[in-house]
């Protein structure tokens, strides 16, 4: 950790030495910073030579070692120069999740860990590294995902010898057990989580990396797909494998297969209560959202991979029966291209994968049948790299559910990250496009809307346990692109209908909060922080843009979309790549047009309609 960074972070936490876990925070930054991308890793690097620069200017000294007033000086001077405004706003997000998770590790030790976890299920996985240089298959599936998983149990349960490959690594219920929500966050998440769209503004796209892909990751919500969305997917698209009476078998299946229920309220906690209180009094639409986790112990930590093993995420519930009925996974093997027999009579052929171990050496592993299952952000360039990227709508058509949050605080304790992670759906505004979820951070987590900096930042972060946690997505227009081949590059330009919409999604949030009770409400903008009503919040959002807001976004689709139209759909209503025979499409990117809700269970029944085809013709 740089004198320079280590100063900044005293100045932004008010370090006085009274506490000793601001202390300790320098190192777990580093470590965050370790795990990210490059350029992000440099920016926020950049950031605090700039802040330690500016201190020199002022005092002439760097900010390390100022005393914890001259700090506070520097820090209140750099606040109120609007153009260093972002300055400080890149450094304060990993400040803020180090600074966190040492406050709970010190204060609060019980939170990171779980007892007791269960067993998982077995699965047949073998390392890369084992791997024999040349094997065989009926079918390889490139991911373990969503997608990945139902296509590679309905494959192997049709009697084919199939191989998964993913790219990350194997982790258990046990280890999530052991080790603090932060510190799984790096490992579990690609590129550390700091995977970003590059756009006006950035958008933070986080995906997972691991047996079991996303879905062990994600919140755990499990909506089915709306009734008008299959029928746009039908008439719009030509998908048949969407007519509502079929589609819903599928539906079903995933929904035993992964134990999808209500969510219980005697673990829903206060922050669910809270946005259930607010629908009420509002007379708005809300309920408890349904979610695989039947079992949910409330830990609020289903985004850093469950610790009690209640969710059933597909590494427990679907990846075990593939490899009962003959499925096997190779893990840490990075699929550098599919390989494909281009003279064969009737055009192209897949004929397997080559794969790249961790230490650079290969294996091949022939197959007649690829299931290209990478995610939509992945399965792009997957295909760039194997020659089979030449569909002009390759890589376009990307949707992402753009985010944002807010909070509120309340006169007493809700403690947030004590109950479900994601509890309520409030649906008031889902024709409009804007779907509401109550949703906390995991415990050390969720600060990242605090305000100010210094000792302001300080009292926000002790007052941290009054405050209840809203996000709200939007279904937005295909406004992204994935390019590149050996290296995966994001595009997403918010479209200006969106914009409103994430707009109004503040606003909306903002309504239940405050008609459940908030004193304030904390938008997480850095030029309008907070307000102490709707009035005051309608007022200040009136006076910005969505490019000021910080968003993310969790549900990446539609960039290898099925269709019937050959020049619009890269692949067909089917499943099938246009212009080679042999590979499948199952994944995240194969939907159409934005899904309106959390897209697991509709990935999984997609991924469902097509392997069934094909496995029954097997």
């Amino acid at each position: 950790m740089s004198d320079r960074l280590g100063g900044l972070v005293a100045a932004l936490l008010a370090d006085d030495g009274s506490k000793p876990w601001p202390g300790a925070v320098p190192r777990r930054l580093d470590n965050v910073l370790g795990s990210m991308p490059v350029p992000a890793r440099a920016g926020v690097r950049a950031a605090a030579a700039a802040v330690d620069a500016y201190a020199m200017v002022r005092t002439g000294r760097r900010l390390r070692s100022l005393t914890p007033d001259e700090r506070e000086t520097v820090l209140a001077s750099l606040a109120g120069r609007s153009s260093l405004l972002p300055v400080l706003d890149a450094v304060k997000v990993p400040v803020m999740l180090a600074a966190g998770t040492e406050r709970m590790i010190h204060e609060e030790p019980q939170a990171a860990l779980s007892m007791k976890p269960p067993e998982d299920p077995p699965l047949d996985c073998t390392s890369s590294v084992e791997w024999p240089d040349r094997s065989t298959a009926d079918a390889v599936v490139i991911g373990s995902g969503a997608g990945g998983a139902i296509a590679a149990r309905e494959l192997a349960r049709a009697g084919m010898r199939v191989v998964v490959l993913e790219e990350g690594r194997r982790h258990t219920t046990a280890e999530f057990g052991r080790r603090a929500p932060l510190d799984r966050f790096a490992e579990l998440y690609r590129d550390g989580g700091g995977t970003v769209a590059l756009g006006n503004p950035p958008v933070v796209l986080p995906v997972g990396r691991a047996v079991g892909g996303t879905t062990v990751v994600n919140s755990g919500t499990c909506y089915r797909t709306p009734d008008h969305v299959l029928a746009r997917w039908r008439d719009s698209f030509g998908l048949d494998l969407a007519d509502a009476d079929s589609y819903a078998g599928c539906l079903d299946e995933v929904e035993r297969t992964i134990q999808v229920d209500s969510a219980p309220m005697d673990v829903l906690g206060s922050n669910g209560r809270k946005a259930l209180l607010g629908a009420e009094r509002l007379g708005w639409e809300a309920a408890p959202l349904r979610r695989n986790a039947t079992g949910c112990k409330g830990s609020c930590q289903c985004v850093v991979g469950c610790p009690t093993g209640a969710k059933q995420s597909v590494q427990l519930s679907v990846l075990p029966d593939a490899c009962s009925a003959g499925a096997r996974i190779v893990t840490s093997a990075y699929v550098r291209r599919i390989l494909v027999e281009r003279d064969r009579p009737g055009g192209p052929q897949a004929c397997g994968v080559a794969v790249r171990r961790p230490d650079g050496s290969e294996l091949e592993i022939l197959s007649p049948l690829v299931v290209v299952a990478a995610g939509a952000l992945q399965s792009p360039p997957l295909l760039r790299r194997s020659g089979l990227g030449g569909h002009p709508q390759l890589g376009r058509n990307l949707a992402i559910h753009p985010a944002a949050s807010v909070a509120g605080r309340f006169a007493e304790p809700v403690t947030a990250w004590k109950g479900v992670l994601q509890s309520v759906g409030v649906e008031e505004l889902h024709s409009e496009g804007i779907l509401i979820e109550a949703t906390a951070g995991p415990p050390g987590m969720g600060s990242f809307v605090l305000p100010g900096v210094g000792r302001a930042l300080r009292e926000e972060l002790d007052g941290a346990a009054s405050l209840a946690t809203l996000g709200a997505m939007i279904a937005d227009l295909p406004s992204g692109r994935v390019l590149g081949a050996r290296q995966t590059l994001l595009r997403y330009d918010l479209a200006k209908r969106d914009g409103r919409r994430l707009m109004r999604a503040i606003e909306a949030m903002g309504e239940v909060l405050f008609a459940a009770g908030a004193e304030e409400v904390l938008t997480g903008i850095a030029a309008a922080p907070k307000a102490r009503s709707q009035r005051e919040l309608v007022e200040m959002l009136g006076g910005l843009t969505a490019k000021q807001l910080h968003l993310s976004a969790f549900h990446p689709t539609g960039t290898v979309a099925l269709g019937s139209d050959p020049q619009t759909a890269p692949a067909d209503p089917e499943g099938r790549l246009r212009g080679v025979r042999g590979v499948l499409v199952t994944d995240g990117s194969a939907l159409p047009s934005c899904p309106e809700v959390n897209p697991q269970v509709t990935i999984m029944a997609t991924a469902l309609a097509v392997t069934r085809a094909v496995a029954a013709a097997s």
